[in-house]
């Protein structure tokens, strides 16, 4: 018989829809305090005993109902370890999430125990409180202190002294810490795991630690993809990464940059101008978009060597010359568009970056073209479009595949949620709207955000459950 599988910080539901591909069936219990996320993982795994609580109130002997526990997943909360927070301030409460994993441990001894976060989660030790701000940050002289301890309380015990004994007792309420200073006696391996390396369109790097108790070895997944150009990928030994491109929804029209009634911030134009000289103007090979995008703000028309005249698409057609050269919209190229940190974006042909709790930084960038065929002026003035891409009276005429084309607008547009669930490796039959009866789309952000790629799951616990994996089929 089968222990049961138990999903904390349930989220959304990535961890556990990689866990459902692995086992055929969907995880036992999932635990997470908040409604719209127990709602969401609800819609989509029915079949699951729900707890909306903290991950604290929850008593693993009464959730278990005696039942062995085959696997115990734990996501706790990393923004008050990642490295995108900055230096703000931290909060000791959340940092400390990862102690739960310990309460499980005592109680009801898992087979298994996996736990995922960033990969600053080595780094885990003491907050001290800063002068000068007021407020908590994390001792820069006992970096992984705590960490460590985690550690050897799971596997051969700890000092009766260590003050992180004292944090862990505090957080989980123990009285008995005998068990905690002799060690509970499971064998734990760490490292870090790529996405992309497991067939999820995104690059997203993840810290993923294994203790295991069953004196069965630990076993890290091998990669099944790899960058295209690698000497695996060529020779058939892994699969090439999936990319960004097949997660966009090519449907969605790209709103032009120019003439918004709220103009784009400066700092969001000269993104979109890095981007476009570094991944059309300069790129050898820039990323054609398919047939059926088309530009929805003009209508272009270049006849008879004349100058191009640009038509909003929302009048009535103006007269077409009886010869028209290179027809209308011969090309648009596209890539994506970073709103934070310092990396202004990548190709399409690149799995996408890292998704934050945020949600809302991942844009798509258009560039639209018609054939070039030059005129009288030997040049296009194009009046600054972007002032950080040199404003000569050539610019916007671009060589693509040995043809010259000419940028007659460029769009931008953020990713819907569908698309980012798509990015973060979710199947497209997977249940993000309506899930609560109205839900919004900062909603549906939310749960993706930092959720886990359901590849990740899927891999880790098909290695380490083969008894338990039967493979289910799952939606493109």
């Amino acid at each position: 018989m089968n222990g049961l599988i138990i999903d904390n910080f349930a989220g959304g539901g990535g961890a556990s829809t990689g866990i459902a591909w692995a086992i055929g069936r969907s995880v036992d219990i999932a635990i997470n305090h908040d409604p719209d996320a127990i709602a969401m993982h609800k819609a989509n795994h029915p079949e699951t005993l729900h707890y909306c609580e903290s991950v604290f109130d929850i008593d693993p002997l009464q959730a278990t109902a005696g039942k062995p526990v085959d696997l115990a997943w734990f996501s706790p909360d990393c923004k008050h370890f990642s490295k995108a927070k900055g230096s703000k301030p931290v909060n000791k409460e959340i940092r400390g999430l990862a102690w739960v994993a310990i309460r499980w441990a005592m109680k009801v001894r898992p087979k298994i125990i996996m736990l995922e976060n960033v990969e600053e989660f080595k780094t885990w030790g003491p907050v001290i409180e800063c002068l000068a701000t007021e407020s908590m940050r994390p001792c820069p002289d006992r970096k992984g202190e705590t960490f460590d301890a985690f550690v050897k309380m799971l596997s051969d015990g700890i000092d009766a002294d260590h003050p992180a004994l004292t944090e862990c007792v505090d957080t989980l309420g123990l009285l008995d810490t005998a068990k905690l200073i002799k060690g509970l006696g499971y064998k734990v391996e760490w490292r870090e795991m790529r996405a992309c390396d497991f067939g999820s369109p995104t690059i997203r790097k993840r810290f993923f630690m294994i203790a295991r108790c069953d004196n069965q070895p630990i076993v890290w997944p091998q990669p099944t993809h790899g960058a295209p150009d690698s000497e695996e990928v060529k020779s058939g030994r892994l699969k090439p990464w999936r990319t960004a491109a097949e997660c966009i929804d090519w449907s969605i029209p790209c709103k032009s940059i120019f003439g918004r009634k709220r103009p784009l911030a400066e700092n969001t134009m000269k993104r979109i101008a890095k981007g476009i000289q570094k991944f059309v103007i300069d790129s050898a090979n820039p990323f054609i978009a398919p047939a059926q995008v088309t530009i929805t703000p003009f209508v272009t028309e270049c006849a008879n060597a004349s100058a191009q005249r640009n038509m909003p698409a929302n009048e009535p057609l103006r007269t077409i010359c009886a010869e028209i050269k290179g027809g209308h919209f011969a090309l648009v190229t596209s890539h994506m568009v970073k709103m934070r940190g310092t990396n202004i974006g990548f190709e399409m042909t690149e799995p996408a970056h890292t998704i934050t709790a945020g949600g809302l930084h991942l844009g798509e960038v258009r560039a639209f073209f018609i054939k070039y065929y030059g005129n009288e002026q030997d040049g296009v003035a194009c009046n600054e479009p972007l002032h950080t891409i040199t404003t000569n009276d050539r610019f916007g005429l671009v060589t693509i595949k040995g043809e010259s084309y000419q940028i007659v607008d460029i769009g931008l547009r953020m990713l819907e949620p569908h698309e980012l669930f798509a990015c973060q490796g979710f199947s497209s039959d997977y249940i993000i709207s309506d899930y609560n009866g109205k839900s919004t789309k900062k909603q549906q952000v939310a749960r993706v955000g930092n959720s886990v790629p359901p590849q990740l799951s899927e891999a880790l616990v098909k290695a380490n459950l083969p008894g338990q994996s039967k493979q289910i089929a799952k939606a493109a």
